[in-house]
């Protein structure tokens, strides 16, 4: 659901003042200090950087140009001018990158945005999912295939970890569309202070012959002294740093810059064996040579926190700083006078919610994405006196989802390979060790999480020795909005973004035995599966009052404890309809998979094609959620096979929210009655007469526990 409402805004507000105050506080404001007038064409009123001098002093006389009172007052771009950012992007990480700094320009930002982004595979699957589920007003997002232009880059040997991608901002005036005249081009480890309006203004001072606007470089790389027999590429004075880029494509195009580029390189690489810094060293090669193509931007729009930073000499005055880039691998965790104060800012942003980043622009009218439109449609049509609003809000929330949180390796092409799919939120993190040692094999799982819970779970990982060594884990981060627990929004999640052709229906809050992964396999090949039989692999559950029990290696171990007490079959005293049908007794003796019927509240974990029916997400909170599709896959004939060697433990817990909700409140209760009643209704609708066997599931006298 599309947030509104003053609460969200004054958050905002809030927000932007503590940026301000902190600022200000840090490295204080000359508020007498008087604007001067402007420059013409090619140059600003007063020294940009200024200059750091190779011995390190500033001038006496310098004035204190280099504070805010220098930065050029040309008027801001009309309010609704679309502005034109690209980056390049790829792997998991960078996503992350990202999206920080896409919630540091929409905070501040006033005019609509173009986004520009070159990706690789796995960064256009991510960010392609979390804009379309973002839906933020006025953003529109293009993507453009990296593979297609690593070709024009790939012969330059180069020693940046960024690798070939470190040098795709060389190509962009090729690659981005031909009409496209102006964009601004940004490292993702930047994190902007200000309104990127003010940076796009910057356009207005070029001269007729210049076409990049760049911030001088604020270390000593480029004068060659950092080490003996240090010899970096050539650069004017100082040189200049690539993260934040002004260029004038029109003109670019014109003097081909193709050419120039690629010619400067080779001459270059005849007497060096590679780019240390990517981009970076053949745009201060070519500025070199040509120093008329070049502005050089005030050096608050890219304030450099290297490891051997001048950058203070640019702040230290400034009582507005625009664009902070983490320039060093060392990232966050670079060393720095004023680091806290950097990190900090950065952090604002990278736990800020970005459902609150989801407002229109005042005075800027522009179209909702289609999908946008149709829920606001939906949500119009909902009543106030609905005692079920609540859960119909819920049901048609559209949540951020970010697929692939973290690094993942999908698992190489087997044909009867199956991945567990579960689901879970912060309160069960606790879970994700043991359960990585009862399944080696592939997982989706979807997380429930706030944009600092987010946060936490990724440094939780990192500080896991369990966690961290699997790669065959994909994270899916379904952002929290809304009262209730989307716990079947979050399994279709899960589901869609698994790569194997089956998959396991868990919960989080249960192990499987050690062997379950290597019997799935050979069930599914044994019963071929694959050959187009229709079923689902029923793995019986059990469960334990003990939160420190001695887990069985075996059906027989299991057995034993099952008759000492220390297990029982899954909530046979809670919601014994639920599971019964496995048929406990017989699976106890039984060789062979075994047929069994469906029943009313029916609700046992199955293995099923990937491709099989996703879950109803008009089920959220507790009750009912995995009936319904155990409805769903009867109803479509999936043969329910009960499988004698499986098994799976569930382990104790607190209770949820929800399931706390659903036992003290009647009208809980009464609501998901209403929600049983529309199903049933929907399914005679799509199946017809078949679907009269299932209203006896909705003349229970009590809901199910799951």
């Amino acid at each position: 659901m599309l947030p509104r409402g003053r609460p969200r805004a004054l958050g905002a507000a809030a927000l932007l003042l503590v940026l301000i105050l902190i600022g200000f506080f840090l490295f204080g404001g000359d508020l007498e200090c008087e604007r001067r007038e402007q420059g013409g064409p090619g140059s600003f009123p007063c020294s940009l950087t200024p200059r750091v001098p190779p011995d390190g002093d500033l001038p006496a006389d310098h004035g204190g140009c280099n504070r805010s009172d220098c930065v050029p007052l040309r008027p801001l771009p009309p309010k609704c001018e679309l502005l034109h950012v690209a980056m390049v992007c790829a792997g998991h990480n960078t996503s992350r990158d990202v999206i920080t700094l896409v919630k540091s320009m929409l905070f501040f930002r006033k005019n609509p945005l173009h986004l520009h982004l070159v990706t690789d595979a796995v960064a256009r699957n991510i960010l392609e999912t979390l804009f379309h589920t973002w839906m933020v007003p006025a953003v529109r997002v293009s993507f453009y295939d990296a593979e297609e232009l690593k070709p024009q880059v790939s012969w330059i040997p180069n020693k940046h970890y960024s690798g070939l991608y470190g040098l795709m901002k060389l190509v962009l005036p090729g690659a981005l569309p031909p009409a496209l005249a102006r964009v601004i081009v940004l490292d993702t480890d930047v994190t902007f202070a200000s309104d990127i309006a003010e940076l796009w203004a910057l356009f207005a001072y070029f001269s007729d012959e210049q076409v990049i606007g760049l911030v001088e470089n604020q270390s000593d790389w480029y004068l060659g002294n950092l080490w003996r027999n240090h010899r970096p590429w050539p650069a004017l004075g100082r040189g200049f740093n690539t993260g934040v880029i002004l260029l004038r494509l029109d003109r670019l195009r014109q003097a081909g810059w193709e050419q120039m580029w690629k010619l400067t390189a080779t001459q270059e690489l005849l007497t060096l064996p590679a780019t240390s810094l990517a981009d970076q060293d053949i745009f201060n090669a070519i500025i070199k040579r040509h120093p008329g193509l070049v502005l050089p931007l005030p050096c608050i729009w890219n304030v450099q926190l290297s490891d051997h930073t001048l950058a203070e000499r640019c702040y230290s005055e400034a009582a507005d700083l625009k664009v902070i880039h983490w320039n060093s691998p060392k990232k966050l965790r670079v060393k720095n006078k004023h680091v806290e104060f950097f990190r900090n800012l950065h952090l604002t942003f990278l736990e800020y919610n970005g459902n609150l980043l989801r407002r229109e622009l005042f005075g800027c009218p522009s179209p909702p994405p289609p999908e946008a439109e149709q829920l606001q449609r939906a949500l119009a049509h909902l009543s106030e006196e609905d005692t079920c609003l609540e859960f119909r809000q819920q049901q048609l929330t559209v949540h951020r989802v970010h697929i692939t949180f973290l690094p993942h390796e999908p698992p190489p092409p087997r044909p009867h390979d199956v991945t567990l799919v579960a689901q879970l939120s912060m309160d069960r993190l606790q879970m994700l060790e043991a359960l990585c040692r009862h399944w080696p094999g592939p997982m989706s799982l979807a997380l429930y999480l706030t944009d600092a819970e987010a946060q936490q779970f990724l440094h939780f990982v990192e500080a896991s020795a369990v966690l961290s060594a699997r790669q065959d884990v994909a994270y899916h981060v379904v952002y929290r909005e809304g009262s209730l627990y989307p716990i079947n929004q979050l399994r279709n999640v899960a589901m869609a973004q698994a790569l194997t052709p089956y998959v396991f229906l868990s919960d989080i809050d249960l192990l499987p035995s050690y062997s379950l992964y290597d019997y799935l396999r050979a069930s599914i090949e044994q019963l071929e599966l694959g050959s187009g039989r229709k079923a689902a692999l029923v793995v019986p559950a059990f469960e334990t009052l003990h939160y420190h029990f001695s887990f069985p290696n075996s059906k027989a171990e299991l057995l034993a404890l099952l008759d000492a007490g220390s297990l029982y079959t899954f909530r046979s005293h809670e919601w014994p309809q639920g599971y019964a049908p496995t048929d406990y007794a017989r699976w106890r003796e039984a060789q062979a998979p075994y047929r069994v019927q469906w029943a009313a509240d029916y609700e046992p974990y199955v293995v099923v094609p990937r491709d099989c029916p996703r879950y109803d997400p008009r089920f959220v909170g507790f009750g009912w959620n995995k009936v319904a599709h155990i409805v769903e896959l009867d109803a479509q004939e999936y043969e329910l096979l009960v499988l004698p060697e499986a098994f799976t433990i569930h382990l104790p817990h607190t209770p949820s929210p929800d399931i706390s909700r659903f036992r003290s409140r009647p009208t809980y209760r009464d609501c998901l009655q209403i929600l049983k009643d529309e199903f049933h209704q929907d399914l005679s609708r799509h199946y017809g007469a078949a679907a009269l066997k299932y209203l006896t599931a909705l003349q229970q006298p009590e809901a199910p526990q799951g």
